[in-house]
């Protein structure tokens, strides 16, 4: 048994997760593999891109949860969440495997 190294005391941020499938449904659109309501250690941060036409604000995140949230599905690459009222993109996910490839923890990076 391998230690998990997002600890339950830390997951405390409510968030609702939406993790598309690499298919397409029957009207284009992507193809939900999993939703839920999970809890999370999320943390925010945010950079200003400067351009020559403007200046805005970039707001990401990243969402670690402990083990596996969605084992069905082999890889994260796309879907939604909504944490503190926002919903944002995923831009990847990852998870996190242990030497014997059982999943420690899964990471969500936000934008």
């Amino acid at each position: 048994m391998y230690p998990c190294l997002v600890p339950e005391w830390a997951c405390t941020t409510d968030i609702h997760v939406i993790i598309y499938s690499e298919s397409l449904n029957e009207n284009g659109g992507p193809e939900v593999a999993f939703e839920g309501d999970l809890r999370c250690n999320y943390q925010d941060s945010a950079k200003t891109v400067i351009d020559k036409e403007q200046k805005y604000v970039q707001l990401s995140g990243t969402a670690l949860f402990r083990g596996d949230i969605a084992p069905k599905v082999a890889v994260i690459s796309g879907g939604t969440v909504t944490v503190f009222g926002e919903t944002r993109n995923i831009l990847q996910g990852m998870k996190a495997r242990n030497p014997d490839g059982s999943v420690n923890y899964a990471r969500l990076d936000i934008i």
